[in-house]
């Protein structure tokens, strides 16, 4: 057990952090939805939820709150406890937020080759990075710095799945149909959303089913990771071995907090595509996001197309998870995605026709 939690004074001070959260979560403002200047297909419409605006710049950061939330509220976060967790990405840097709005000290546990312009967006938060290797290793590397020093190890894989509030009315599932509503748009066909802990996910996909919802959840899933082919295999259990190449989805494994039953399809979306879209998204929208928005964005495209051949209509929201800034120096960078292999000018020319004419692939005879 962390220390100094089991006395009067640490749980007043854990009562007084868990208002400051709920305050915190109270006055944040809700994320925009921008709508995507798409000619066709007739009767659809596509529209973004922007998650990148919130404080710490992704749709990490309600999942680590609630993370800080459950933890409080378990007596497993007192005043003078050391938190620590294994990731060097977006989850690193809102828990790093959270973690210095409470006055508490953070670690991150990275793999030794993570970037410097990663290490320095956690430090900014006001976190630490512990370069570790084997990367596979970190994870038990962090819970082994917890357990000695008296800390706890947030250790977002395995609880957040428990710890996300999806039901409330400022969920990630309630605000898009919000949005929608106050759009004068009807109830979306589809939301598409990126999957690496799955508790994304997970939530929307609950909510849609709590509020009896027509909508259709679509998760997007990049090369390596094993959430297409375990989800198309109804197997939990299987893995792929391989690190995902698109940053902040995928996983060699289907995480615990990854509810497949309240998914309606995974689209595996190939690397290139990922890459190729987060670029047509910017071109057209002047709005820079990460790689994982360009996989959503392509899955969005497979649907409108679908709904078009079939004659459906409906709005499709798709999330985007993160900025691109931190990406300008990789997937932005036309010497970075060359040496990865990765050819963008098919993929880019079949997002600019779908987008100006609502139709994909070559063009009909005459």
């Amino acid at each position: 057990m962390a220390r100094g939690i089991g006395d009067e004074k640490a749980r007043a001070w854990a009562s007084r952090a868990i208002d400051l959260l709920l305050a915190d979560r109270a006055a944040e403002p809700p994320t925009p939805l921008r709508a995507f200047p798409l000619a066709g297909p007739p009767g659809a419409a596509l529209y973004l939820k922007d998650e990148s605006l919130r404080p710490s710049g992704s749709l990490k950061h309600g999942a680590a709150r609630d993370l800080f939330l459950n933890a409080l509220r378990s007596g497993e976060i007192g005043p003078d406890t050391p938190l620590f967790e294994a990731t060097s990405g977006n989850m690193a840097v809102a828990q790093a937020y959270f973690a210095r709005l409470l006055g508490l000290d953070y670690t991150a546990v990275v793999p030794g080759k993570t970037g410097p312009a990663k290490r320095r967006r956690i430090e900014e938060q006001g976190g630490r990075c512990h370069p570790f290797d084997p990367p596979l290793a970190v994870y038990g590397k962090a819970r082994d710095l917890a357990e000695e020093s008296g800390g706890h190890c947030l250790d977002h894989l395995e609880r957040v799945g428990d710890a996300i509030d999806w039901s409330g009315s400022d969920s990630l599932g309630a605000q898009i149909l919000g949005d929608l509503e106050k759009a004068g748009e009807p109830t979306p066909a589809w939301i598409v959303v990126g999957v690496g802990s799955g508790a994304t996910s997970a939530a929307v996909g609950r909510y849609l089913r709590m509020r009896g919802m027509a909508t259709r959840l679509a998760v997007v899933d990049p090369e390596n990771s094993a959430y297409f082919p375990g989800w198309a295999a109804d197997f939990p259990g299987y893995t792929t071995g391989m690190p995902s190449r698109i940053e902040g989805i995928g996983r060699p494994r289907m995480e615990p907090a990854f509810d497949p039953s309240v998914v309606d399809l995974v689209i595996p979306v190939p690397d290139v595509a990922s890459v190729a879209a987060m670029r047509h998204l910017h071109a057209i929208t002047g709005l820079m996001a990460g790689p994982s928005s360009g996989s959503c964005l392509w899955g969005a495209f497979q649907l409108l197309d679908g709904m078009r051949r079939e004659g459906t209509r409906g709005p499709v929201v798709m999330v985007v998870g993160d900025g691109g800034e931190t990406y300008r120096d990789t997937y932005y960078d036309d010497a970075w995605t060359e040496a990865k292999g990765w050819q963008l000018q098919g993929p880019l020319f079949d997002m600019e026709r779908f987008t100006a004419t609502g139709t994909w692939g070559v063009a009909p005879a005459g």
